[in-house]
């Protein structure tokens, strides 16, 4: 994406996975999980370990930069080994810092993830969330993603709801 104008004149950019914003990656979303949900094990493998979690496995993370500072996130997480016979992604710990919610980033940062998955023609971006979380489903849905009849994802307590984006056969 680049620099680009956003709010008043500032720039965001979006880029991907650099080791130096890897603690931001990790602060952004344990402080979300920690304010409506409780950690778990499947969090602390993604967020204390990102570049074994997406990026080895052949994913990305993008994240939102505000002035050079990280105000968000979001992972590309390879559904299997043979991602391109697969031609699923999970879209996975998106994070916006809670001073700049509300202000489109997290739409921003979903376009790109889409961007992405039609760049290495993937079919399919999937994603498990909750439904308490109403301004991410509002995000979620605008985009085009639809809720599925039944979670397959049991990694997570909290998710009670999967979604999916069809891109199309690769």
């Amino acid at each position: 994406m680049g620099a680009g104008t956003y709010g008043r004149a500032m720039s965001l950019e979006i880029v991907g996975f650099d080791p130096r914003y890897s603690d931001a990656f990790a602060r952004l979303n344990y402080q979300w999980i920690e304010h409506y949900f409780a950690v778990e094990p499947e969090d602390r493998r993604a967020l204390d370990h990102p570049f074994e979690y997406a990026i080895a496995p052949g994913g990305e993370i993008f994240f939102a930069l505000l002035q050079g500072q990280v105000v968000g996130c979001v992972a590309m997480v390879p559904k299997s080994a043979d991602r391109a016979a697969d031609g699923d992604v999970e879209l996975a710990k998106m994070a916006v810092h809670p001073e700049n919610q509300g202000q489109g980033i997290g739409r921003l940062l979903l376009e790109r993830c889409i961007r992405y998955a039609r760049e290495q023609r993937l079919k399919r971006i999937v994603l498990t969330t909750n439904d308490m979380l109403k301004p991410a489903l509002k995000i979620y849905h605008n985009a085009g993603f639809v809720d599925l009849p039944a979670n397959p994802d049991t990694r997570y307590a909290r998710g009670n709801l999967a979604m999916q984006l069809i891109l199309g056969s690769g």
